[in-house]
């Protein structure tokens, strides 16, 4: 083929047990164009994605593509019995056949027939840069840190960082004419980053990826679809698509939100204007009106006439009820907000100071001080010990040796691992047991539908959101956050570091997000080595 058809989605739904996933879906991505998926967790990013991977087909609706499709599972996809070579091998085999091929076909294209199938091979391989490709392996291999494995280790034997990274590189090699990406960011570190970004700005194919990293979708996606629900979408107009780059889209979406809370209220006020006339009276309508003359007839004719005006003002206030009902604006989701948050900045907030801290081969820190109200970055590669410190700031492990005051009545700790004490216990009872005098629907991190289902059923993002309230509802002095943003969709994030923003608790956070860490304005401090620098 050597022009690229577009993705195509044509009204698309499906769901699993009765429960619908996507509804009515359309997008279109043409070769050259590289599209986001954002949204909640269980907002159907990665339903959609394996619906255009033909892993599943729709319920209702078409979706049309290349049959050159290149597909990245979160889990990789990759055959467990396949070797680290093998998976090079078989990504590299097609562009080495069209090569060998062109070359065969070159010696006879007087022949009309052997012409054409060259022109045809030309394109295709020309759109897959085949005469690059050895060389397209190897600096993927060497920049997502592949270098190491042994070729003859299987995939089984890799770990899940190393299998992702193996079935990129592979894809990064083949070049398909139609990309579809679920969250491929996942265990790449800032080079391994880079290099996917630099990659996929280039990509001559059509690009559909689901991502929570913004940095990547600001770098990377030319537009963004929020299959979340949204009165005005993404768009402002109603539509799922705004065309355009994360940052751009965030202003877009901020304004929509703005006009949804405007014409929510505007709505608000007109039904209960319209609900006060709808119970007009005679008396409101004609107030301690006496007969000027006495003459009865006129006064009961005057009465009637009130008393049509009065039914048919409320008559037309109750239709005008019934058309702004059927069109009725919903009221737009309360952001996250900090309970317990302090009126004065230091005011009842904690304070840390640390002097030799060491957990042995986990981190060692000489020094470090946060004081009271102050936030605090903490930064390093995995491994380098951000988790470990905030569990010993937390109580949560005890260190080797340490010099350590941590000055606060309440402590609150967010672990990278969600768990509960009791899984089947449901969303409210887990709550009630912080006694937090904070409501959970005042936190909103969870929909009223979900507050009396069994922990156990939640999905990833539910519990994280969960934890976060038990964090938050506790009302704690020291804020101590471990990659905050996973699992955790775009919206809530934003609205989370706008209320870390605010708050004048004491708060330290560990994070490898880079849009968090290229916009942190407060102090940090990067973990290096098992130390701090």
């Amino acid at each position: 083929m050597t022009h690229p058809v577009p993705l195509t989605v044509r009204d698309v739904s499906h769901g699993y047990e009765g429960r619908t996933v996507l509804d009515a879906i359309d997008l279109t991505v043409a070769p050259g164009q590289r599209v986001g998926l954002i949204g909640e967790n269980g907002s159907g990013k990665s339903t959609l994605i394996r619906l255009v991977a033909g892993i599943e087909q729709p319920d209702h609706g078409t979706i049309s593509t290349s049959d050159d499709r290149g597909y990245l599972a979160q889990d990789s996809g990759l055959d467990p019995d396949d070797t680290d070579g093998e998976v090079l091998t078989q990504a590299l085999a097609p562009l080495h056949d069209a090569v060998a091929n062109l070359e065969r076909l070159s010696h006879d294209l007087t022949d009309p027939v052997a012409a054409q199938a060259y022109d045809e091979l030309l394109g295709w391989a020309t759109f897959h840069d085949a005469w690059d490709a050895d060389r397209r392996a190897e600096v993927s291999a060497h920049h997502l840190g592949l270098d190491s494995i042994d070729r003859s280790r299987t995939v089984a034997e890799l770990s899940g960082g190393q299998r992702s990274r193996l079935a990129l590189a592979a894809l990064l090699t083949r070049l398909p004419e139609c990309l579809v990406l679920d969250e491929p960011t996942n265990h790449l570190d800032d080079q391994a980053l880079d290099h996917l970004e630099s990659e996929l700005v280039t990509l001559p194919g059509a690009l559909l990826v689901a991502s929570h990293d913004r940095t990547f979708l600001d770098t990377v996606c030319t537009a963004v679809v929020d299959l979340d629900p949204s009165h005005f979408g993404t768009d402002g107009e109603g539509g799922r698509r705004f065309t355009g780059n994360y940052t751009a889209y965030l202003r877009s979406r901020h304004d929509s939100q703005r006009r949804w809370e405007v014409a929510y209220a505007a709505q608000q006020t007109k039904l209960a204007d319209l609900r006060a006339a709808a119970r007009t009276t005679t008396t409101d309508v004609a107030h301690d009106r006496a007969a000027r003359d006495n003459d009865k007839f006129i006064h009961a004719f005057k009465g009637a006439r009130v008393q049509k005006s009065a039914s048919r003002r409320s008559r037309d206030a109750q239709q005008r009820i019934e058309v702004l009902e059927r069109d009725r604006v919903p009221k737009p989701r309360a952001p996250l907000r900090f309970a317990g948050d302090v009126t004065a900045a230091g005011a009842g907030a904690g304070s840390v100071r640390v002097r030799d801290l060491v957990v042995d081969g986990r981190v060692r820190v000489p020094r470090l001080d946060v004081a009271a109200g102050e936030h605090l970055l903490v930064e390093g590669a995995n491994g380098s010990g951000k988790s470990t410190l905030l569990q010993a700031l937390a109580g949560r492990i005890s260190p080797n040796a340490a010099d350590m005051q941590v000055s606060a009545r309440r402590i609150g700790l967010l672990t990278q691992d969600t768990e509960f004490a009791d899984p089947s216990a449901t969303v409210r009872q887990t709550y009630r047991a912080t006694d937090s005098e904070v409501l959970l629907g005042e936190l909103g991190l969870i929909h009223p539908r979900d507050v009396d289902r069994p922990v156990a059923l939640l999905s990833e993002g539910q519990k994280r959101r969960l934890a976060l309230a038990v964090v938050i509802g506790r009302q704690p002095e020291l804020l101590l956050l471990d990659e905050p943003t996973n699992h955790l969709s775009l919206l809530l994030v934003e609205e989370l570091e706008s209320a870390l923003a605010r708050t004048s608790v004491t708060v330290i956070v560990a994070s490898h997000d880079r849009w968090l860490r290229e916009r942190w304005t407060g102090p940090r401090v990067l973990l290096s080595d098992g130390a701090t620098t």
